[in-house]
């Protein structure tokens, strides 16, 4: 059973399962309590683009905060496992590299990111809060930038940015010199990591993602090299433009996966580059056919 209510997501990212007598979707938003019977959770719903959160940042942090409890309460009553996917934003702008998952962060909580990061910092203390006093199985993890295809087109994160600029023959804007570094993990390793997570014994938190760690001015350039044999008749090679930078943007982002390695036997596969391909494909047909 899959709960959506579309702020941010897609009908169409499912339609090859509509009709499948092993999948159901229900326009639902988790603000808004909901009785169901089921054995596991997964518990993924959360505006994650600066784009959309800061659009509308206290329907955000009520996701993290009313959201979570109304799935914990559902999972206390069904008895079911129960997955939240956090993220590697509870780092903030981190003072530690790379991040291991006793670092406790450095976060602005009054700025405009806090509506994200601190949401998920609490959605985190619920969890455990379930675990410690009711007994709830609890797994939590901490997801790092992740790309691929069926990303929104204005999603507003780095990556679905460059290949959207791109193929419209936009150039590709860098907030900030472009020093800053991500780690970037296609979306078939993130899912193989969360079912690693939800099928093991350990509660974590855990980190997941790639630690391959890149620049955004590296990752532009990979764009550029990636993309000119995928771009549309007439749209040339994109160039590069720089614009001012986001309030308290991250200068370094890298996870540490030891963790997720030793205890879920769980590491990424695909490489930056490889993974380009195929979201470069998806993003080409939706835009074209849109245009």
């Amino acid at each position: 059973m899959c709960l959506d209510n579309f702020f941010t997501g897609s009908r169409d990212n499912v339609k090859h399962l509509i009709g499948r007598a092993n999948f159901e979707i229900i326009r639902h938003d988790v603000v808004e309590p909901i009785l169901l019977e089921v054995d596991q959770i997964y518990h993924l719903a959360c505006p994650a683009s600066p784009v959309h959160y800061k659009f509308n940042p206290v329907k955000t942090i009520k996701t993290g905060v009313m959201g979570t409890l109304n799935m914990l309460g559902l999972a206390k009553r069904t008895k079911a496992r129960f997955l939240l996917t956090s993220t590697s934003e509870v780092y903030g702008d981190p003072l530690v590299h790379p991040q291991t998952e006793d670092y406790w962060g450095n976060v602005n909580p009054i700025g405009e990111r806090s509506c994200y990061d601190e949401g998920k910092r609490v959605a985190e203390t619920l969890t455990f809060d379930y675990y410690r006093e009711h007994g709830l199985e609890i797994r939590v993890a901490r997801i790092f930038n992740t790309y691929g295809p069926r990303m929104a087109l204005d999603d507003g994160r780095v990556v679905s940015n460059f290949v959207s600029q791109a193929i419209r023959g936009e150039p590709l804007t860098v907030y900030g010199d472009g020093s800053q570094t991500r780690s970037f993990q296609y979306v078939s390793d993130l899912v193989a990591g969360l079912v690693a997570l939800m099928e093991g014994d350990h509660t974590g938190p855990f980190n997941i993602g790639n630690p391959g760690e890149f620049t955004v001015l590296q990752l532009a350039e990979m764009v550029k090299r990636v993309i000119p044999p995928k771009l549309p008749p007439g749209v040339k090679e994109p160039e590069i433009v720089y614009r001012e930078n986001t309030s308290d943007d991250p200068k370094q982002r890298k996870p540490d996966i030891t963790k997720a390695q030793t205890l879920l036997n769980w590491a990424p596969k695909v490489p930056l580059e490889e993974g380009l391909g195929p979201m470069i494909d998806e993003f080409k047909e939706r835009i074209c056919k849109k245009d």
